[in-house]
């Protein structure tokens, strides 16, 4: 079998190159990562990268919960049928990114989907460890008809969950949780999704270095996420249970993200347990494309004219 040549997306590739040479000298330097660098590097890089979203009428409101409030920022497209509506998890390592960072892709989302769009403020680690951000995305699946109605917005009290890197996880993690109960969940999106938090698959290794998602900042994710006696490979959605109650699923993969090959094992335990899955795998791409849009504009509108697909699939 012959390998298939690996390139790195050329416009991507001199934007690392310079990246990566910054990072050397922060580090020749003693730089100390922190919550603050981390927020403020995420926020930074879509700033640059991602223009403002389209125009739509956006709404905030709290879902009320038993634990915390989580605050919410709702999306409404023009001519959005009272249908299904997305609830999105940002990325950000568990520790990073918000409904403001996020607002511009959660906008395109909306309008290439057509459907109402739920972003979650969820809670963030270290301040908030494994599972706030968790039970915040519980909150809001159970709570988003109450929030929605609140605001005069209409829905059928289905939901679809989406969410990228971290977000993806929780995403995921949400899921398997709802499968042993009667829920409304009918389908997820992961996009480059965090699903194995014990970093044993070979893609941490191949694309663990130089590709901006770096495997020793995931460790250092995972270290603020996780302050207990938490078993970390109980903790990852790879490996828990797969039933046919769990919902049909589109898994983005880019070829030169650390978290690639979790995201494919993650498809085939899906279509192992029965659960309609599609694999949407993108060559010479790194982790976090989204919020690179201006580099990468054709596979950004690839990926949302994809998840538009699945989404209206579902009805």
């Amino acid at each position: 079998m012959v390998r298939k040549v690996r390139q790195l997306d050329a416009k991507l590739a001199e934007w690392l190159q310079g990246f990566n040479a910054q990072v050397a000298q922060l580090k020749a330097a003693g730089f100390e990562p922190t919550p603050i660098s981390a927020r403020e590097g995420l926020a930074n890089l879509t700033r640059g990268f991602v223009e403002p979203g389209p125009q739509m009428d956006v709404c905030e409101t709290l879902v009320y919960g038993s634990h915390y409030n989580v605050p919410v920022r709702i999306y409404r497209p023009e001519g959005a049928p009272a249908g299904p509506v997305i609830i999105y998890s940002h990325g950000g390592g568990h520790m990073a990114g918000s409904v403001t960072v996020y607002d511009p892709i959660c906008r395109r989302i909306a309008d290439s989907c057509g459907r109402a769009v739920i972003a979650l403020d969820y809670r963030l680690s270290p301040e908030n460890p494994y599972p706030a951000g968790i039970e915040d995305l519980l909150t809001v699946v159970r709570g988003a008809g109450a929030a929605l109605e609140k605001k005069g917005i209409d829905h059928d009290g289905r939901w679809i969950l989406m969410g990228d890197s971290g977000g993806g996880a929780m995403t995921a993690s949400v899921c398997h949780l709802l499968q042993h109960e009667r829920h409304n969940v009918i389908g997820q999106v992961l996009v480059y999704p965090s699903l194995d938090y014990t970093l044993q698959q070979a893609s941490i290794m191949e694309n663990g270095s130089g590709y901006l998602l770096e495997k020793e900042k995931i460790g250092w994710y995972f270290d603020n996420y996780f302050q207990g006696a938490e078993d970390r490979y109980q903790c990852s959605p790879l490996y828990g249970d797969f039933t046919a109650n769990l919902p049909p699923a589109l898994v983005v993969t880019a070829e030169f993200c650390p978290l690639r090959d979790e995201g494919v094992a993650y498809v085939q335990r899906l279509e192992d347990a029965g659960i309609a899955v599609e694999c949407l795998h993108f060559d010479g791409m790194i982790h976090a494309f989204l919020n690179m849009e201006s580099l990468v504009p054709e596979d950004c509108q690839r990926f949302y004219r994809h998840a538009a697909e699945f989404v209206q699939g579902l009805d």
